[in-house]
């Protein structure tokens, strides 16, 4: 359905074109290498303060919030046991104030093989009560002479309260005892705090530097993407539809710049994220992070069908929007059209249907997401589930502390934001793959009017005019000018005449090197139009169209058409030989007056008058008038014509008209009919000789 509406569907690119591309893309990039590069190393510190948060929270558990010790009795062991369990374990263990006692923090316990920490503990080696080290050896306890008896002195000085007898102490007591845990609390905290603030610093930083690498190449890709449409000739723009070329400047490059805030630092950080998340899962406890690592399998072949069925919803969305934007763009357009029929009820008939596709679209896309999302979330439920289950277990026989079941729980579930951002910017990059082709296609396309290699300018240049044996057509196949050959000698006024489509724009168009001839040539003060510079030749010829363009902004600015050498006094002798100076008088703020877009604000002769007056302003060498007063009241031709003796004197000039009227004083009128010239000579040698012309008169007086 959308086919009409110019939208061009997404292929699926290879790898090695995405390559080819993506190196292209680079080269655009390269001026931000510096500040991309900065950006990526804000990302890796970004990515060790995330995953440095729940292994604070570890420690805090572990080491002051639970922090607790076991008392190790060596004795009943033998002698070579005993020996080999201290020299594996040395640097776990702490000597004791008794022979044969020595203590172990519950954190370390962990650390011991499981064999031989289930064979310590069931030959009682292990005691069953857990200890709490106080920091300050001189500390008076406020314990009876019956608790005291429970409290162990260590080698180094240190004393170990059964955490039996800390429970019997009064809260200021605990408190004054766990200072030392409190202070290391305040500290983690303080040290979470401090992160919070500088991941909140690099994020900005982060954010900035991405922001402004991307702006800067998507300002330098739409400056070449315009640029490129500028110096394209009008064959392009006849075959391509405005608004796919405005999509490309536009939607396309939005694309791209979504894919470098989004995806190109982001996507790194989710795999540096990941990767960690893995490896510190692993060192903790690898028994427990493989068996959170079973379920990826899983998730990653629902993330795969998740991007494969979000890819053509997205597809199938954006082909919708696209028709309904060419549809608003195309109706609101011809308003006028359909009101004049009475084709409303129509027309909402129509946009119902298109709407109601891009309705179905939308919800197809949303079916997908509430799918994938809540799935995501059920098995990142199902995996915490589980770790409570078995690492809960561990916890409880003491084979895993709290503050890793804690961590572990928080790495799993950050380990799932990653894998839902990543499938997410994989569409992203499909999209933005997509614009990248599309830019750079049109990049590669060239129909340019190319420039002379080695340039001639006459000086002066006198505007003596000539085509000599010149076929052309739009369609190589189809020409629609046959074998023309006339001359237009400087300072002469030349009229071209006929019935629509004998050719008469279509010499216009060659004039102003719109096209080059497909035989023959056209020449300009004796040297071929091909050798001309472009830009001289144009500066030099002016053209008053029948449609008459004006843009948004001033009355003086659409006169000057931003031409620096054109002061308000040119701008001025311009509007008063143009006739167009008494109306412009009439306006609130005269030329300062903005007009609008496309000059709705004013009449259709007053529109012309100025085209006359822009035509003007530069004192061209050539003036060439095509229908240009076709669209205007008889009044403003009274006007006109009162103007054209002063706008055609001492320049060359090529004159088209229907209203036979206006070219009557004409040096010579070329008749034209079906591409060809077949009548040439004044006006009263045309009318003499009672052919096409005296036809064309007699209809049009008529």
């Amino acid at each position: 359905m959308f086919g009409d509406y110019g939208y061009m569907e997404e292929g699926k690119l290879g790898k090695p074109y995405n390559m080819r591309l993506i190196r292209r893309l680079a080269g655009y990039a390269a001026p931000c290498v510096k500040p991309f590069s900065v950006a990526l190393a804000f990302t890796v510190i970004l990515t060790v303060l995330d995953l440095s948060i729940p292994y604070f929270s570890k420690i805090a558990i572990d080491r002051y919030i639970f922090s607790s010790w076991y008392r190790l009795d060596v004795t009943r062991m033998s002698e070579s046991e005993a020996r080999g369990f201290l020299d594996r374990y040395a640097p776990l263990v702490r000597k004791g104030d008794s022979p044969g006692t020595f203590f172990i923090r519950n954190e370390d316990l962990k650390r011991v093989d499981p064999s031989h920490r289930h064979a310590i503990r069931n030959s009682g080696v292990l005691s069953q009560d857990r200890f709490y080290r106080i920091a300050d050896g001189e500390m008076v306890l406020p314990l009876s002479g019956k608790d005291k008896e429970g409290i162990e002195k260590m080698a180094d000085g240190g004393r170990l309260m059964p955490y039996a007898a800390l429970k019997q102490l009064s809260r200021k007591d605990r408190l004054k005892i766990r200072h030392a845990d409190l202070r290391g609390i305040m500290l983690i905290a303080a040290l979470l705090l401090l992160f919070m603030f500088l991941s909140l610093a690099f994020n900005y930083a982060q954010h900035y530097l991405l922001e402004f690498s991307g702006q800067h190449i998507m300002q330098d890709i739409r400056v070449r993407l315009f640029d490129k449409m500028q110096s394209q000739g009008l064959s392009f723009f006849d075959r391509n539809p405005i608004g796919r070329l405005v999509t490309r400047v536009t939607n396309d490059v939005e694309n791209l710049n979504e894919m470098f805030r989004s995806v190109s630092i982001t996507i790194f950080k989710d795999f540096f994220l990941l990767t960690g998340i893995v490896v510190i899962l692993l060192l903790m406890n690898w028994q427990l992070a493989l068996l959170s690592f079973a379920i990826l399998p899983v998730i990653f072949f629902l993330t795969f069908l998740f991007s494969a069925m979000a890819r053509e919803a997205f597809r199938r969305l954006r082909s919708t929007v696209a028709g309904i934007n060419a549809f608003l763009q195309e109706r609101i357009a011809g308003m006028r059209v359909i009101q004049l029929f009475a084709r409303e009820t129509q027309q909402m008939d129509t946009f119902a249907r298109i709407n109601h596709d891009n309705y179905l679209a939308g919800m197809r896309q949303i079916r997908v997401f509430a799918v994938f999302m809540p799935v995501m979330e059920l098995f990142s439920s199902f995996a915490v589930a589980l770790l409570i289950y078995y690492g809960g277990g561990k916890v409880i026989q003491e084979q895993l502390t709290l503050g890793s079941l804690v961590a572990f729980i928080a790495y799993i579930q950050m380990f799932f934001k990653p894998v839902r951002d990543i499938s997410e910017k994989y569409n992203i990059m499909q999209s933005a793959m997509a614009s990248i082709e599309r830019i750079f296609e049109f990049m590669d396309h060239d129909e340019e009017i190319p420039e002379p290699t080695q340039p001639v300018t006459p000086d002066p240049v006198n505007g003596h005019l000539v085509f000599d044996r010149v076929t052309f057509g739009y369609d190589k196949d189809k020409p629609v000018i046959h074998d023309i050959s006339f001359e237009v000698k400087s300072g002469e006024t030349v009229a071209l005449v006929g019935a629509t489509g004998s050719g008469k724009t279509t010499v216009v168009n060659l004039v102003e090197r719109f096209y080059d001839p497909q035989e023959g040539s056209i020449s300009l003060d004796g040297v071929d139009l091909r050798q001309w510079p472009l830009k001289t030749l144009r500066s030099g010829i002016s053209l008053c169209m029948q449609d008459v363009f004006l843009f948004g902004g001033s009355l003086a600015e659409n006169i000057s058409l931003g031409r620096r050498d054109l002061d308000a006094k040119a701008i001025e002798d311009a509007a008063r030989a143009a006739r167009a100076l008494p109306f412009v008088e009439k306006l609130p703020q005269g030329f300062a007056r903005e007009i609008g877009e496309g000059g709705a604000t004013l009449s259709a002769g007053e529109r012309q008058l100025l085209s006359f007056a822009r035509a003007l302003a530069p004192d061209p060498t050539i003036l060439i008038l095509d229908e240009a007063t076709s669209s205007v009241d008889p009044e403003t031709e009274r006007l006109i014509q009162k103007a054209l003796a002063r706008m055609l004197a001492n320049r060359t000039n090529l004159v088209v008209a229907h209203r036979l009227s206006t070219i009557r004083g004409a040096d010579r009128i070329l008749v034209m009919h079906h591409g060809r010239i077949v009548e040439r000579g004044s006006h009263d040698e045309l009318m003499a000789l009672k052919g096409i012309y005296y036809r064309l008169s007699r209809l049009r007086e008529g």
